[in-house]
């Protein structure tokens, strides 16, 4: 649920406020923020929430309006603290850090050439992550949730074809492991015992070689031991972006775990199942779901203690209360370009149209977004196209703003 809507340099909104009160007035339990970024040279996108240090009075009484507003129909608000690594757009830094310095196979020079983060600043970032949660918790937001899902810096860590590090952090999955479980202690001891903190992970990478079935449930069995309340279930990156159901994507299937069925429509269902035969961590499962007895069903079945909505609520601020109201299927929403006819086949399938495709999807979504923060409405009828330009142009327009002030 990235937002964009912060100041330049990292601060909450009126427009932040608006949005969440939209959504805390429409029914959901729990609420999870989208990335609320730990360094502000690592940005999951222009326009990020940043809490790299202790807040000075303004940031913190911004978070507090932003809590408050959240909070305001009695759900939990929990804000999800994030590090881009590599996945940080080269408009926003040239010279990202990651595990490694595995570059990003996404076509377009959309993302540069990783540099190995030093011990030091893999210590400092543990802190910014206990430093965030302590922030947000003393603002009023009710938990927190540490994002280790969609290739982010956790992410990059723990899988092996991005992890290429020799060090205590690197090979074995217990080392790979060893940054998220740290971050874990520290957010742990800085929140205390009381205050839930969650984790999104991926079920798996998609990717031969990378981040599987088998690893995530181990490092669940350990986040379950390091007394995590909640585990969201997710998987991609944005390599094999499953999370965002590219078109054209062929995600890698040999997972032991079989394909979900069309009538259980969500996408990490079955990964749900698997895992909750080896752990008693409440799981949560997000991605595909829009019919209510599928919903109902994956409750049923054991596959999740928690459903989770993203992209009905970008223009369906409510779909929480209609569900409960007897509501039998929310909308799904039909987003690409459609901009190269179907005879130039040759050219639909090439990698850096489907990339564009892709993300203009998602971009749509991000403009829906903008609508509800700014002026309380969205617009279903908006150009996909033209949400593609205008979103990259806002995000240039911040990071240009970001620039001069810095």
């Amino acid at each position: 649920m990235t937002e964009g809507l912060a100041t330049p340099d990292g601060r909450p909104t009126p427009e932040l406020e608006r949005l969440y009160g939209l959504w805390s007035d429409g029914g959901a339990g729990a609420l999870i923020t989208g990335n609320v970024m730990v360094c502000a040279d690592h940005l999951e996108r222009p326009g990020n929430v940043i809490i790299d240090r202790v807040p000075d009075p303004d940031m913190a009484a911004r978070l507090k309006r932003w809590a408050d507003a959240g909070t305001r129909n009695g759900n939990h608000l929990w804000a999800q603290i994030s590090h881009g690594g590599r996945q940080t757009q080269s408009n926003v830094n040239r010279r990202p850090k990651s595990s490694s310095d595995v570059r990003l196979r996404v076509p377009g020079g959309f993302f540069a050439r990783p540099t190995p983060l030093e011990l030091s600043e893999i210590t400092d970032l543990v802190e910014r992550w206990a430093t965030a949660a302590k922030a947000v918790q003393d603002a009023g937001f009710t938990g927190v949730q540490i994002h280790g899902a969609h290739g982010y810096l956790i992410s990059q860590f723990l899988s092996p074809l991005i992890n290429q590090r020799t060090d205590g952090y690197g090979g074995s999955l217990e080392n790979r492991a060893r940054f998220l479980l740290e971050i874990v202690a520290a957010t742990r001891a800085a929140v205390g015992p009381s205050f839930p903190i969650s984790v999104k992970l991926n079920s798996a990478d998609f990717q031969k070689g990378g981040f599987e079935f088998s690893d995530s449930l181990q490092v669940v069995q350990w986040l379950e031991a390091a007394s995590v309340d909640l585990i969201e279930i997710s998987g991609g990156t944005y390599e094999q972006p499953r999370f965002l159901t590219l078109e054209g994507i062929e995600p890698v299937t040999d997972q032991n775990v079989a394909a979900s069925t069309a009538a259980r429509e969500a996408y990490f269902v079955d990964f749900g199942t698997a895992m909750q035969a080896h752990v008693n961590i409440p799981l949560m499962v997000t991605g595909g779901f829009r019919r209510r007895d599928a919903m109902e069903q994956a409750l049923q079945m054991g596959a999740t203690d928690a459903i989770g909505l993203a992209r009905p609520l970008c223009l369906m601020t409510d779909a929480p209360n209609a569900l409960l109201d007897g509501a039998e299927v929310l909308p799904r929403y039909e987003t690409g370009l459609g901009l190269i006819p179907s005879w130039l086949g040759w050219l639909r399938r090439s990698n850096l149209v489907k990339t564009i495709d892709g993300f203009s999807g998602t971009y749509w979504f991000y403009q829906q977004i903008w609508l509800l923060g700014t002026r309380g409405a969205a617009n279903e009828t908006f150009s996909v196209f033209k949400a593609f330009m205008i979103v990259d142009g806002r995000n240039r327009a911040i990071q240009r703003k970001r620039r001069r002030s810095r």
